[in-house]
This record gives structure tokens, sequence and C-alpha cells, in this order.
């Protein structure tokens, strides 16, 4: 790190990278035109590079526009890095895993509510349908959808949705509403992809009496929120968990049809290392999650 200038020559050069004199780079700054000159001509001299081109007006040499973004970027992380230790004074930062569709539909939108209960802490969001590995420090605590069976984590079960079809007013307009399961045989119906996680009509219709044949289908869709968003649009009826479709039900641009109750197979559980489970923020944090679920109706079994 021999070649390592003080700070303030590295910003006098980030900064003058930025104008095309002196003069502009020294009001910046705050200094005089003198003292910018000075502390990029020792740079040069240290570093054995000529960083500038000087004329009427500042441009970079080659080795100067290489080493630019890189004396940037580390004003910026520098930056950056202290605003975030500074929001932390007095917090404890919490590193949530969820599956994405449950961290954008439902996790989300719940998020202002905590920060009003427990202002103490922070939560980092990652989003990850894979297995968890604490190990890795990549996750305080996880929300995953499953069979409740983590071995050697503290488990404990959050809610369990209900499962029906989803419509859009504007594919109900143009097919008409179905009176019975059986008349949406002749809808387009949207097909997601993916584990037995995930709800599959052919299920959805043996729980309500119907042996089928193998479904017409077009396009299987990778993940939920592109299965809502096609239902959105009027492609389809989608098989949907409650949990996902609040807001969409709410405002009436999906409507459910039949109240057939169908409880998912699979519920969420809250995960975390053996141990951590004690911790005061984690407690709040879980305490807050059976709290929001009991509101939203899905606290059972």
């Amino acid at each position: 790190m021999r070649d390592l200038p003080p700070t303030s020559t590295l910003r006098a050069f980030e900064v003058a990278t930025r104008h095309t004199t002196f003069t502009s780079a020294s009001q910046e700054l705050h200094v005089t035109q003198s003292a910018v000159s000075h502390q990029l001509k020792h740079l040069e001299e240290l570093w054995g590079l000529q960083l500038f081109q000087r004329g009427k007006s500042l441009s970079l040499t080659p080795a100067g526009a290489a080493l630019a973004p890189i004396v940037r970027e580390f004003f910026m992380n520098l930056e950056a890095t202290l605003a975030d230790l500074r929001e932390q004074k007095g917090r404890v930062r919490l590193k949530v895993s969820t599956t994405y569709s449950f961290a954008l539909k439902w996790l989300l939108p719940r998020l202002p509510s905590l920060a009003q209960r427990h202002p103490e802490i922070l939560v980092t969001l990652d989003s990850s349908d894979k297995i968890i590995n604490f190990s890795s420090a990549e996750a305080d605590v996880a929300i995953r959808l499953g069979n409740g069976n983590y071995p050697a984590l503290y488990s404990e079960f959050l809610f369990r949705e209900q499962i029906f079809p989803v419509a859009s007013p504007d594919l109900l307009k143009r097919f008409g509403r179905p009176n019975t399961p059986a008349e949406l045989l002749r809808y387009p119906l949207l097909m997601r992809d993916g584990a037995d996680l995930v709800p599959k009509w052919e299920v959805w219709f043996q729980h309500v009496g119907l042996a089928i044949s193998p479904l017409n289908e077009s396009v299987r869709f990778p993940d939920t929120n592109m299965t809502i968003e096609a239902a959105l649009l009027g492609q389809g009826i989608a098989l949907a968990r409650s949990g996902h479709v609040e807001s969409e039900l709410s405002d009436g641009s999906l409507v459910k049809l039949f109240d057939v109750p169908f409880p998912s197979p699979v519920a969420y559980y809250f995960v975390c290392p053996k141990g951590l489970e004690s911790q005061p923020h984690i407690v709040s944090f879980r305490d807050w999650l059976m709290q929001e679920a009991v509101n939203a109706g899905l606290a059972y079994e």
C-alpha cells in the first residue's frame, strides 16, 4: 500500500475527473485552485503516471480514465457504508430469507407495520427458493413453504393458506361467470410449473369431486407472480394461494371463484438456527409475523 495517497488527495482527483478546470474543481472542494493543482501533481508523481492532459480545459489521459471509476466507486461505497452504519445506530439488523413471491405479495406490504411497532429492528430481505444455509451467514431467520420438516433447526408454524380459482372481471365479462367447478373446463386455465409445493389444477378438481383427464394447456408459467399477472391480464383463470392475492381481491382486479374450502397441503414456517429463537429481536419479529397472520385470518393449522 506504499502508493496509497492521503484521502484528501484521492478526493481531489475524483472531483477533478468531473470538471473541466482546476478552478471549478476547487470550488466544489472549497480550496484554492493552486491547492488542487498541487495535490494532483503530487498524485501523478507518487504513481508515476500522467492523469490529466492540461490545456484550456482538463481531460483525462488513458491512465486517468482507467483509475477514475475505481476511485469514484471507493468514495461511493465509503459514503454508502457510513450512511448505513449511522442508520443502524441503536438498531439491530435482521437478515430475513424468504421466497420472492411471498416477500412481494405478503411480507412487503406489511413491513411499515413492523417499522412502527419495532423501530429498533432493521430488516434486510433476501429472496430465494433454495434450501437455506445458515452456516454461510446469508440470513438470520427464514420463512419457508413446506411440511415443517427442518432437522437440526428451530421451526414454528406460521399459517396455512386457502387455495382457490381467481379471474379478472374482463375475462368473466368475455366468458361469463362459471356456476359450477365443472364449467371451468371450458375456460383457459393458467398452469403453474414447478414442484409439488405448487397448487395443481388436477388436485383442486379432485378435491371438488371431479375426475378429469389431462387438461389442455398452451403455456406453463415459471413462478407465482407471472401466473397472477397473466390472470390480471385476462389470459385465463389462475389457481391462487389466498396470501398472494389479498390486494387484488380487495381492489377488485381479481375475483374469487367458488367458496370451496381447500387448505394448502403445505404451510409457511418460521425457521432459524436453534438457540437464536430466544433472542429479543427475533422473538419480536416472530411474534409480529404471527399477529399479522391472525389479522389476515390465516393463522390456522
